[in-house]
């Protein structure tokens, strides 16, 4: 299979933490591909119209995207634990956790853009809402930190630990940590994980 990605995109970060969860990195090439919002890649455009990462291709030249999808197949080619529970609480609770992370990197994606604008350019009230929005969606996993804990390792848990280790990365002046201290916590057990330190965002790589 080849999969186009990235050393700094979340989404293609839960890909790879997954693959190297479920011991399937051996089975996927990688191949290196740039995402810019405002210049579409014709190499991933032969394979995804949106231009997008992550974006697999199977073996049989059929494309998938994007990260939730991509993680529900490979979930599906490994004889371990499964990252998408069966059906019931606790798949509609995993999936819930990945829909809120996905959409967190949605809204900081847009946000990291907003902010690199020049002050004369940036739209004060969208740089208010989207503090608004991920200030109470950190909130939210704060009161649920705890059992986020005690459950078992599901793409839940990768996508939420994702989502903020890329707030580290891009948004290191938030300082979310000072009163979510629960959720810290699990954090700092998160990125001692080793599939999580080996996809850590790598500024070396062009």
């Amino acid at each position: 299979m080849k999969l186009h990605w990235s050393p700094r995109s979340p989404f293609v970060r839960k890909v790879t933490v997954l693959l190297k969860e479920t011991g399937l990195e051996a089975r996927v090439n990688y191949v290196r591909s740039v995402a810019a919002m405002a210049t579409p890649n014709p190499a991933i455009l032969a394979d995804n119209p949106l231009s997008q990462i992550p974006t697999l291709v199977l073996d049989d030249g059929q494309p998938l995207y994007d990260s939730p999808v991509i993680c529900e197949y490979l979930d599906g080619l490994h004889d371990g634990a499964p990252f998408f529970p069966p059906a019931g609480p606790t798949r509609w609770l995993a999936l819930r956790r990945q829909a809120l992370a996905d959409g967190m990197l949605a809204v900081l994606l847009l946000w990291r853009q907003e902010r690199m604008k020049t002050a004369a350019q940036q739209l004060p009230e969208w740089l208010a809402a989207f503090s608004l929005k991920i200030n109470g969606s950190l909130d939210r996993l704060e009161l649920e930190a705890q059992v986020l804990a005690q459950d078992g390792f599901d793409i839940g848990h990768v996508s939420v630990g994702c989502m903020l280790s890329y707030i580290d990365y891009r948004f290191p002046d938030l300082g979310w940590r000072a009163t979510r201290p629960l959720l810290a916590a699990w954090h700092a057990q998160f990125e001692q994980r080793p599939s999580v330190i080996a996809t850590a965002p790598d500024d070396a790589q062009t």
